[in-house]
């Protein structure tokens, strides 16, 4: 199933990307008001595996599960089919792992889902990881496509195996959403307010570049959870969404 944001704070994704179950359940406690989604990666799978799965149930929170699969697709599909089971309501798995890997993933999610008689989770398609930029993909992959082509024709294997949607970024994602159209999400993995810092991520966006390119959800980190006011944070980040949605309205109404 789809899932499509209603309100300017589902939108956001906040990543938790802590170290141990505590600080995360803090972080749950105190945001699961302010923000759409969490996002469940590396740091807490590794440590505590379902368990953080399972500390999002019991707060009531929806959870997107950053896993980026990479694998054979028999693999994936034995992955797939017991996120499934674990009630995850959004995961990913790379593109760049062939449309034979993808579409087992959607047949298997969908087939899973249907025998335990719950909706299918929402599966995108990773495109290319937020710390690459144009001499990583070119020097080290030996792509010589530039960025946004080659985002764009994973984009297209993506659709076209039957994922919901994929993860780019607001520049990349202009592109998709004309030549693949309106019925196919996009989340942007980094987002930073022009008050926070960049980190170690190459191809940023602000919340403001991310809603009028086209792209529904946006994944925002360590300005939320680094913030002194964490809730302050995250409601200036609800109030620039709500802001550049009314202008790509205006937008859209003087075409």
């Amino acid at each position: 199933m789809i899932e499509r944001p209603v309100t300017a704070k589902d939108r956001i994704i906040l990543a938790l990307d802590v170290d141990n179950l505590k600080e995360a359940e803090d972080l749950v406690k105190e945001l699961k008001d302010y923000v759409g989604y969490f996002k469940v990666g590396l740091p807490l799978i590794v440590n505590y595996g379902f368990e953080a799965f399972r500390l999002l149930e019991e707060h009531g929170a929806k959870c997107y599960y950053d896993c980026k699969f990479h694998d054979i697709p028999h693999t994936v599909q034995k992955a797939c089919i017991s996120l499934v089971k674990n009630n995850v309501n959004f995961f990913n798995v790379h593109i760049q792992g062939g449309s034979k890997m993808t579409s087992a993933v959607v047949r298997a999610s969908r087939a899973a889902a249907k025998s335990i008689g719950v909706e299918p989770p929402t599966i995108l398609g990773v495109t290319l990881l937020s710390s690459f930029g144009q001499k990583t993909l070119t020097t080290e992959l030996c792509v010589e496509k530039n960025i946004e082509d080659y985002v764009l024709q994973l984009a297209k294997v993506a659709k076209d195996s039957g994922l919901d949607g994929v993860v780019a970024s607001a520049e990349e994602a202009r592109r998709i959403r004309k030549e693949i159209g309106d019925d196919f999400i996009i989340l942007c993995p980094a987002t930073r307010p022009t008050w926070s810092s960049v980190n170690d991520q190459v191809r940023v966006d602000t919340p403001r570049d991310v809603i009028l390119s086209g792209v529904d959800y946006m994944v925002v980190g360590r300005p939320i959870t680094s913030a002194d006011d964490r809730i302050g944070a995250a409601s200036m980040i609800i109030d620039e969404i709500e802001t550049a949605l009314e202008e790509r309205a205006d937008h859209i109404n003087l075409l």
